[in-house]
């Protein structure tokens, strides 16, 4: 297999540099075939839900299909996916268990906004359980494709963050540096506010008090952002700094949020930590949390470490100091 990766640190186990080196192959393909969009297929093109009940494009299934018979014979013994119900069997003696969002973002295929591929890599143990269902501290490594304006890699081996370009002309992705720690000063926060009468009322007050700007609390103006593909929210608050918040409401279904630990929260996680920034469920690290199977969701919120700490302060308030009509909380005072 032609390298394609074009440095690689000498730490990272040869298992696991071969199997990002498989999926950044897959990688560079489904990028050129994004890029030829309706030219030779419909992308968009619904093909049924998911075991978690989420819409499936045709490019949902490509790339799942892709990237599962790219890791065939190879180092990876268990295959866990969005599209999957279960965990599937690739390689009974291999050493990885590789669980994967092979296309997130898809709702916005047809819209030419960036999408992109979520993967994690543990130690494989006896079974597909026991190599998932487990703290994401034990990730041997995490990372992103982001298929947009640049294709990139973001990856990270526990060593700080390492970011890939794809070079179009020689298919191969560039190493470009490290990433730099994660910005504490941006004023931009992430969620999808059409759910506000949903949130639990310290979501609700957090997000008050943003709105409010230079006449509220903080004294300070704020941005919202919402793109709806999770790579690119990650990737934004990887560059500039802010805040994603994808809290559990009160919509049945939504109680523990939508996103899918194993696949998407703890490998995001992974990467924001490494880039010195925080990942939890509200109040508890997001890498601390435990899943009890493989589709098991669970509220996230991310980006630069003081803004995710302070929202696990609006969760400590007294509930009558969360409340949308209340105007002075405790957590400024004084």
């Amino acid at each position: 297999m032609a390298t394609v990766l074009n440095e690689m640190p000498a730490s990272v186990p040869t298992e696991v540099s071969r199997t990002v080196e498989r999926l950044s192959n897959v990688m560079i393909n489904i990028a050129k075939r994004i890029a030829r969009g309706d030219i030779d297929e419909n992308l968009g093109d619904e093909r049924g839900t998911n075991r978690g009940g989420d819409e499936q494009k045709a490019l949902d299934l490509i790339a799942d299909d892709a990237f599962m018979l790219a890791l065939q014979h190879s180092d990876v013994r268990y295959y866990a996916s969005e599209e999957q119900d279960e965990a599937v069997l690739l390689n009974p003696k291999g050493d990885l268990a590789l669980a994967i969002d092979p296309l997130d973002g898809s709702s916005n295929i047809d819209t030419n906004v960036s999408i992109g591929t979520i993967f994690a890599i543990h130690r494989a143990e006896s079974t597909a359980d026991d190599s998932f269902l487990r703290t994401g501290r034990d990730m041997l490594a995490a990372g992103y494709a982001i298929y947009g304006p640049q294709c990139c890699l973001i990856v990270s081996f526990g060593d700080g963050v390492l970011k890939y370009v794809l070079d179009a002309d020689t298919a191969q992705f560039i190493f470009t540096g490290k990433i730099s720690p994660i910005s504490q000063e941006s004023t931009e926060y992430a969620i999808n506010a059409s759910n506000y009468r949903h949130w639990p009322s310290p979501i609700r007050a957090y997000i008050d008090d943003r709105i409010a700007g230079e006449d509220g609390p903080l004294e300070q103006n704020f941005n919202m952002r919402w793109i709806a593909s999770l790579v690119a929210e990650t990737h934004r608050i990887l560059t500039r700094g802010g805040i994603f918040l994808y809290p559990g409401d009160t919509r049945p279904g939504y109680a523990k949020g939508r996103l899918r630990l194993v696949y998407e929260c703890a490998p995001i996680g992974f990467l924001i930590e490494q880039a010195g920034g925080r990942a939890t469920d509200g109040t508890f690290p997001i890498l601390d949390v435990v899943p009890n199977e493989l589709h098991a969701r669970a509220p996230f919120i991310f980006g630069s470490s003081n803004k995710v700490g302070r929202v696990a302060t609006y969760f400590d308030l007294p509930e009558q100091e969360t409340s949308a009509l209340f105007s002075e909380r405790g957590l400024f005072r004084g």
